[in-house]
């Protein structure tokens, strides 16, 4: 079952009350809904009884190649409730109701309301849609589907803030970055990785940010520092210094 619009679809019918429709064939110029939007279908559709003040807009199922069920009522004669209709000939055709359309304001912008989704997909695939429920201002593209993966391809990715500055950058087959505060901390290199800053692990000690000098050892004062000093003379303390310095 789909979804399905189609233009010039309208048919008469001489259905009375609020259930199901039955319908008569096609008028003139036009098609049937059998034939414009196909048994089993969903379609926006309209019922008019002329002269009698009697009209409703809603979403319906064309269960049979004759038979169109009310199932969504989205506006009516009747303060948007099912219709009551009455005896005589009425017209009944697909339409796009104005709560379903999408158009362009005075500045020439496509308006969604807050927490309005665009859906792709017929098994509810990807959404996108500004997010306000429980208080949130969040902005959302994600996949609701747990099977399917969110995808971005491209040979240039840029993820930027507001004013432009970088967050993140992906080149295809080069420098994959992260950047703080706009300024690139951490690069991927054809042989491994390159860091602009102090290296921090864990939180427990830092490395030195420039190299020390020929034959000189790293050394921890015990709170986190490390930094490159001379190594002991020869002796024991000197087998313990090479010892740990192998081990860092």
């Amino acid at each position: 079952m789909a979804l399905v619009l189609n233009d010039r679809v309208k048919e008469t019918s001489t259905t009375t009350g609020t259930g199901d429709f039955t319908l008569a064939g096609a008028v003139t110029d036009f098609e049937s809904f059998n034939s414009g939007i196909g048994t089993g279908n969903t379609t926006y559709y309209a019922i008019v009884n002329p002269n009698k003040d009697e009209w409703e807009v809603g979403l319906g199922t064309l269960s049979a190649s004759t038979t169109l069920q009310r199932t969504t009522i989205i506006s009516s004669s009747n303060s948007d409730a099912a219709v009551t209709f009455t005896s005589g000939t009425k017209d009944v055709f697909c339409t796009l109701p104005a709560l379903k359309s999408v158009v362009k304001d005075a500045s020439d912008n496509t308006n969604f309301a807050d927490d309005e989704k665009i859906i792709f997909g017929t098994g509810t695939d990807l959404e996108i849609f500004h997010d306000t429920t429980g208080g949130g201002t969040d902005n959302i593209i994600q996949t609701p589907n747990v099977s399917h993966n969110l995808r971005l391809k491209s040979d240039s990715i840029l993820l930027q803030a507001r004013n432009g500055s970088s967050l993140a950058s992906f080149s295809n087959g080069g420098t994959a970055t992260l950047a703080y505060a706009g300024n690139a901390k951490i690069s991927t290199t054809n042989t491994g990785v390159q860091t602009t800053g102090t290296v921090n692990i864990n939180g427990a000690y830092t490395f030195p940010t420039s190299d020390g000098t020929t034959n000189q050892i790293l050394e921890t004062n015990g709170s986190g520092t490390l930094s490159f000093v001379d190594k002991p003379a020869a002796g024991a303390s000197e087998g313990f210094a090479v010892a740990m310095a192998i081990a860092l």
